[in-house]
């Protein structure tokens, strides 16, 4: 072996690997199948000679990630701090929910640029893109500890930032038991990017839109990426969106006390969304040290006027919440004696 940094999840680098030392094309795939199974090393690849697996587990990391900390909430949600070779920070998380669904919450950056100030990763420092097989390897490691059937890229980082190491691992997904039709991809808005997954992605990959507020002067307080890229262009890509796939897209909202949670707000929702493109969750604020959260009445009123306008709306189930695991909440710390986005609610 030459490159000690491969691991599985690197397809195309395993193949070359294998090759460079003999072996004939259909080793990667026994050992991609193998991973994408959940086995937890080399040693349980019964079809895979037992010299090329001793050699693998001796020069080959089965994983690009290192485990720093493990987290499990008291709703069985599970919250996993890695660190990549080069030293920065990513956290993925596992969502089991009482039917019987097993969502992830997967990271595409390691912290993010793009500072929305409802969130605790837009207040670390940006470390840099993931590759796509870092990507992958936060589904693996979910996927080893039980079957896994939706994927969200709602955590740490903008997806369409860092879009073809996106792509690349969510188009590897299915071999995990999570289809494209239960795959979820992200975006605050970030036009070249958002343009590119409208023009080039085929595949039935879910699109999601992180709004938050009705008004170009309210988004921009939020988030400043609306002022390099308005409502009224970001909207319009996701009404193209549907045009050309013929599928809704999933407002994210989260509420917040006083600031766009009021009632005439959410009539300036209902105008400013075609219900037969667009489906609203609102989530429930999960607290990051800047904002309050809306009450119980606050976000009823909200829904009960989506309701009435018959815009899709739901109220998300928050998960996670006392591991920091929530959406909005993941900044990559580590909390003593807790064990070794952002949460989404497939639907």
């Amino acid at each position: 072996m030459r490159n000690a940094t491969v691991s599985p999840m690197d397809r195309a680098l395993l193949r070359d690997e294998l090759a460079a030392r003999g072996e004939p094309p259909y080793r990667a795939v026994q050992v991609w199948e193998w991973a994408a199974r959940g086995v937890s090393g080399y040693a349980e690849m019964t079809n895979v000679p037992a010299e090329l697996r001793e050699e693998l587990h001796r020069e080959l990391p089965f994983s690009t990630l290192e485990v720093e900390q493990e987290q499990r909430a008291r709703d069985g949600t599970v919250k996993t701090l890695f660190r990549t070779p080069d030293g920065h920070p990513v956290e993925g998380v596992l969502m089991r929910y009482r039917d019987g669904r097993r969502s992830l919450c997967l990271s595409s950056q390691s912290g993010c640029p793009l500072t929305c100030t409802f969130c605790a990763t837009g207040q670390m420092r940006f470390g840099r893109n993931l590759t796509a097989s870092e990507i992958l390897d936060q589904a693996l490691h979910f996927r080893r500890l039980g079957p896994v059937d939706h994927a969200a890229f709602m955590g740490m980082g903008e997806p369409m930032l860092n879009l073809d190491s996106v792509l690349d691992a969510a188009r590897a997904l299915p071999d995990l038991g999570i289809t494209n039709r239960r795959t979820t991809i992200s975006t605050v808005g970030w036009l070249p990017g958002l343009r590119r997954f409208v023009d080039e992605v085929e595949e039935p990959v879910r699109l999601a839109l992180s709004l938050h507020a009705p008004t170009d002067e309210l988004r921009s307080e939020l988030m400043p990426v609306n002022a390099r890229h308005p409502l009224a262009g970001v909207l319009a890509e996701c009404r193209r969106y549907f045009e050309l796939r013929r599928r809704r897209v999933f407002v994210e909202y989260v509420m917040l006390g006083g600031v766009n949670d009021r009632v005439e707000q959410a009539r300036a929702l209902a105008d400013l969304l075609d219900p037969k493109v667009f489906k609203v969750n609102l989530i429930p604020y999960n607290p990051t040290g800047m904002y309050a959260g809306s009450t119980r009445k606050a976000i009823a009123a909200f829904e009960d006027v989506l309701d009435r306008a018959r815009l899709p709306a739901t109220v998300r189930l928050t998960r996670g919440r006392d591991i920091q695991a929530a959406c909005g909440q993941l900044a990559a710390t580590s909390t003593p004696g807790r064990g070794v986005e952002r949460g989404f609610e497939p639907s």
